[in-house]
């Protein structure tokens, strides 16, 4: 089982051992959960983390979107902790966010049909 915390702090460079950050980055976390929450996306009762101990199975145990909502919850969270100084590199990360969101919406909509 793979860790929330410690996934996202990997791919932002954030060691597992370092904790300074880890409240700022629960924090943003949480608020990509709440995002995605509005989407239709996660349990129906919403989602968040405290620590290092919530997994990515407890968010979607059986969800087809797994691994893009996990994509997601990482560029949203790197765009509010550590946004790129390059105006370029944001903008082009705001249109692969705005992707994610569209496609996630598509798979709750195919979901919901079924």
């Amino acid at each position: 089982m793979e860790s929330i915390l410690t996934s996202i702090k990997k791919l932002l460079g954030v060691t597992e051992e370092y904790e300074c950050f880890d409240a700022d980055i629960i924090m943003h976390i949480n608020s990509a959960f709440h995002v995605l929450f509005q989407l239709g996306i996660g349990p129906a009762s919403g989602f968040s983390i405290s620590d290092k101990s919530a997994t990515w199975s407890d968010f979607l145990p059986d969800a087809v979107s797994y691994e893009l909502a996990k994509s997601y919850v990482y560029l949203k969270v790197r765009l509010l902790f550590d946004p790129p100084s390059s105006s370029a590199v944001i903008e082009a990360i705001n249109r692969q966010i705005a992707e994610f969101e569209w496609r996630l919406a598509v798979a709750v909509d195919e979901h919901e049909k079924e």
